[in-house]
């Protein structure tokens, strides 16, 4: 989680001054505050968050040991594939997040039935990654979630129209679960290349190989 510091200037001035800081690691919130401190020209010191909530010091401080014991900067890679001839459909998950100042990586694959095409497949992906998020325990924090398939985000940021029925019921889903869990989602679009470990689970899966791991990378 990104956050940012803001306070008035404390001096001869006359005149009201506010500062805002660039958005930094929340680990170095606290370091610039008392920095500000020692100097004396700083007052009404305020934190805010991605979230645009904000904190005094006293309950950021608070907030921060909480946040240790949560899932944040968290980045979301899904991927789906079709198999026309079979009707199959593979997904391929993966979610990177941080934890307690440590990195941790989840990848997980499955094979869906029933699907009419590789659209319906990206979009299942992705709704199956927000099950990832549900699991994790993650709520009310940004996550970028990246993705090679220009129509689910397109559609997802409401740029393009989705006139699909099939493709409507997944996007209500995936809005439904980013409601409930509070986060704000951060769409990128990315080339395949770059998509390549969410593809290799979505290929696997049509093959019958099943991953589902959770570790420390």
């Amino acid at each position: 989680m990104k956050m940012k510091v803001i306070w008035n200037y404390n001096g001869k001035i006359p005149e009201k001054i506010t500062f805002e800081s660039d958005w930094m690691n929340r680990k170095f919130v606290d370091y610039l505050i008392e920095d500000l401190m020692r100097t004396g020209r700083a007052k009404n010191i305020i934190i805010r968050d991605e979230m645009e909530n904000e904190w005094s010091r006293k309950e950021f401080l608070k907030l921060n040991e909480e946040l240790e014991q949560e899932p944040e900067n968290i980045t979301v890679y899904f991927d789906g594939g079709y198999d026309k001839e079979n009707a199959l459909a593979g997904l391929g998950m993966v979610v990177y997040y941080q934890k307690g100042g440590e990195d941790f990586r989840i990848r997980k694959n499955e094979k869906l039935l029933e699907l009419d095409n590789n659209n319906e497949a990206e979009y299942a992906a992705l709704y199956s990654c927000m099950g990832l998020l549900e699991e994790l325990g993650v709520h009310r924090v940004p996550c970028v979630i990246k993705g090679d398939s220009q129509v689910v985000l397109k559609q997802l940021e409401g740029e393009w129209p989705c006139y699909e029925e099939s493709l409507n019921n997944w996007l209500d889903r995936i809005e439904a679960k980013i409601k409930s869990l509070g986060i704000r989602p951060v769409y990128e679009a990315i080339g395949r290349k770059e998509n390549k470990e969410a593809d290799h689970l979505a290929n696997q899966a049509l093959q019958d190989t099943f991953i589902h791991s959770h570790s420390k990378y």
